[in-house]
């Protein structure tokens, strides 16, 4: 009986044993998932930052900072004490206040502002907290109700343009100073050449976001406001090559590049008709491009069908586009003694490439015959 009841008891601690090992094992495959998880919730690089002039009246502007997991933002802004208060904002109070921007009130002359962030994606959130404006002062300069705005498409090459925004008192006077930032809105950089109220956007500009501040000055003084940054800056598509260089007139035919062609357009012999007696003939050719420029280097080659009417030779084109090709008779002139016309195959290439490709052309013309008397 002692026997039985010892194998029982070893049979039972076992199953436990591994009762336990199996759950430890299903929890050890979890934690990653729930780690993995929790590290996907936005993480914060670069806190937020507060641009403008914390003064009564003014308007502030928030730039969210730097995030990863490509979250959207909410902003609180927060009245803290004149040392500032916690870095968290913990001991501020909250104004109310939840867009990107901020207009100072009577109420915060003498205390600092911050405002708070909160990151969130579909894993979670995450707040960070500015840090704090200096002391808010009474009004200096005029006052700003809102800020300004830029307008135009941003795309390389296009023009933006700022809107001051809506300003109070009189005889206000404007300057613009343009910066450079990331796709967030942050990390701006001043261009300082960039000091009117349009901007045309440049190569430096592709993948980044604008700001504009606007510093309004009258009697009273001097105030700048930021404006929210630009969408994201794109380089437009280049328009497709058409191979032909710029400019008007005649054109040099290592200038071209497909797809443009050369074209033979026009043609002249000499003497005309071809006779029985004819010995010698001299034929022109003009060859164009790019919308009828004439182009000079090409090489005309020229041989009349069926062959050995007239010898086969290839010239270059001159400066007006002209080629002149010499052909001495062979025997085989005239093809048959009711022959009309004289038919010339004709190409025209840019010297060093393939003969049946790049710009090349080719076709047949035809000069009349007559061999009676």
């Amino acid at each position: 009986m002692t026997s039985i009841l010892s194998s029982v008891t070893r049979i039972a601690t076992k199953r436990r044993v591994a009762v336990m090992l199996v759950g430890i094992g299903a929890l050890a495959a979890l934690a990653p998932t729930v780690s993995a998880r929790l590290q996907a919730a936005p993480t914060n690089s670069a806190e937020p930052t507060i641009s403008g002039s914390p003064a009564q009246g003014q308007t502030l502007t928030a730039a969210p900072g730097t995030w990863t997991g490509d979250p959207t933002f909410a902003y609180q802004w927060l009245r803290c004490p004149p040392s500032g208060g916690a870095s968290d904002g913990a001991d501020c109070a909250t104004i109310g206040v939840t867009t990107a921007s901020y207009v100072v009130a009577a109420g915060d002359v003498g205390f600092r502002l911050r405002v708070k962030v909160t990151a969130t994606n579909a894993d979670g959130q995450t707040a960070a907290v500015s840090n704090a404006t200096v002391a808010v002062t009474t009004q200096a300069g005029p006052p700003n109700t809102a800020p300004p705005t830029i307008t135009g498409t941003t795309v390389v090459g296009e023009a933006l343009t700022a809107n001051p925004g809506t300003w109070t008192g009189a005889g206000i006077t404007f300057a613009y100073l343009w910066s450079r930032c990331d796709a967030t809105g942050a990390a701006c950089v001043d261009i300082t050449t960039a000091t009117q109220s349009t901007y045309t956007l440049v190569t430096a500009d592709g993948g980044k976001t604008l700001r504009v501040k606007v510093t309004g000055t009258n009697t009273t003084g001097s105030n700048a406001v930021t404006s929210a940054q630009s969408a994201v800056v794109t380089t437009a598509p280049a328009p497709p090559s058409t191979g032909c260089p710029t400019g008007t007139g005649p054109i040099k035919v290592d200038t071209i590049s497909p797809p443009a062609r050369l074209l033979i357009d026009k043609q002249q012999i000499v003497p005309s008709p071809v006779t029985r007696s004819t010995q010698t003939i001299r034929i022109r050719f003009h060859v164009s491009a790019c919308t009828g420029r004439s182009v000079e280097g090409a090489l005309v080659y020229a041989t009349p069908t069926p062959y050995q009417q007239f010898s086969a030779t290839e010239q270059p084109t001159g400066a007006d586009g002209w080629a002149l090709l010499t052909m001495r008779r062979l025997r085989f002139f005239p093809a048959s003694n009711q022959q009309q016309l004289l038919v010339v195959f004709a190409r025209a290439r840019k010297p060093g490439e393939d003969l049946l490709g790049g710009i090349s052309t080719r076709r047949l013309v035809s000069f009349p015959v007559r061999l009676g008397g």
